[in-house]
């Protein structure tokens, strides 16, 4: 891949707008390979390509232009000549979204540390290619002359790529931060006391099947880590672009396959345990149910809850993961006791 050889460099020193679309800064992406190729034909494509800047990565793109994987540079030197391209390429390619903005491309340099990225369109087509002076450009503006409150918005803004608020991430009293988080917690609280209200009401299903109560904290702990796993990829997701409805939706819907295969697994791996340890169907049924049940509920609430904060402008990564582990205890149990109600009723 060639640098940025045809981006303009009369601008300011101020740096580039961070929600410019990064299709603003692309560079022609230089010699591209072919899967087709061998290794000694691809040396002759880079050659024949005189690249004017230090080359960083060589893509491999079809005749149609779409992005099918990445050549190193020690890959070309090290196989031997005969060695088909495709072959050795490495295929799980990182690109930018041709609709991501300056800052969402500054995010991706932040986490995934590369030096370069492909920006491809809707097509997965090679549109051109971003180097990490974007990146220093950006934060290079911080330090230039020009409004004091500007700079400070773009600093907020690169702290946020990450997940942390610039005053959030600056020294605090205790004060200050049990004003800050302690709001949050109220949600825990809420749903701490809204579980122990639907325990109460389902005692006398209880009373007929101690074994029942045995197994919430399995049940809920599962449940749990799953809500986790998807807050943490929902928030990791939040960087590669700006929220819609649409994303939210395409979001519980993959959440909503996922949820239910990892339950699926688990609640007859411990509804097997269960069996075996105290014989009653009735309590391996419930723990299927209830385990299926719940984790679904919480990939799904744990996958879309940071993107509905982040459209009502809240703070996400303070805020989903008590938000979201209070819903996820109050389905849980709720499922679970249910199930418990139909056959012990």
């Amino acid at each position: 891949m060639i640098g940025r050889p045809d981006v303009r460099r009369d601008r300011p020193l101020s740096g580039p707008p961070p929600r410019e679309n990064v299709t603003e800064h692309v560079a022609r992406p230089g010699p591209t390979l072919r899967p087709a190729q061998t290794v000694a034909d691809a040396r002759d494509a880079i050659r024949r390509g005189s690249p004017k800047a230090g080359i960083l990565y060589f893509y491999v793109t079809e005749d149609s232009g779409r992005l099918v994987g990445v050549m190193p540079t020690r890959t070309l030197l090290v196989e031997p000549d005969s060695k088909v391209v495709g072959d050795v390429m490495l295929r799980d390619v990182i690109a930018i979204p041709h609709t991501a903005t300056v800052l969402d491309a500054c995010e991706f340099f932040i986490l995934h540390r590369l030096l370069a990225f492909p920006v491809v369109d809707d097509e997965g087509k090679l549109l051109g290619t971003v180097d990490v002076t974007l990146y220093t450009d950006e934060l290079a503006g911080l330090d230039g002359e020009g409004d004091a409150h500007a700079g400070r918005a773009v600093t907020d803004d690169l702290f946020q790529l990450v997940g942390v608020h610039l005053a959030d991430a600056r020294p605090k009293s205790p004060f200050a931060a049990f004003r800050g988080r302690f709001p949050w917690l109220l949600a825990n609280v809420a749903g701490g006391l809204c579980a122990a209200f639907l325990t109460g009401l389902f005692e006398a299903e209880l009373e007929k099947a101690v074994a029942l109560a045995l197994f919430v904290p399995v049940v809920l702990a599962l449940a749990e880590s799953v809500a986790i796993q998807s807050v943490s990829l929902a928030l990791e997701r939040l960087h590669g672009g700006r929220p819609t409805l649409w994303k939210l939706w395409t979001r519980a819907y993959e959440e909503f396959g996922t949820g239910l295969l990892l339950g699926g697994g688990a609640g007859l791996l411990v509804a097997g345990v269960a069996l075996a340890w105290l014989g009653q169907p009735e309590v391996a049924a419930c723990l299927v149910g209830g385990i299926v049940g719940g984790t679904t509920c919480a990939a799904v609430i744990g996958g879309t809850a940071p993107t509905l904060i982040r459209l009502v402008s809240a703070k996400p990564h303070v805020a989903a993961g008590p938000i979201v582990l209070a819903l996820t205890d109050m389905a849980t149990l709720g499922i679970y006791f249910s199930l418990a109600r139909r056959l012990f009723g």
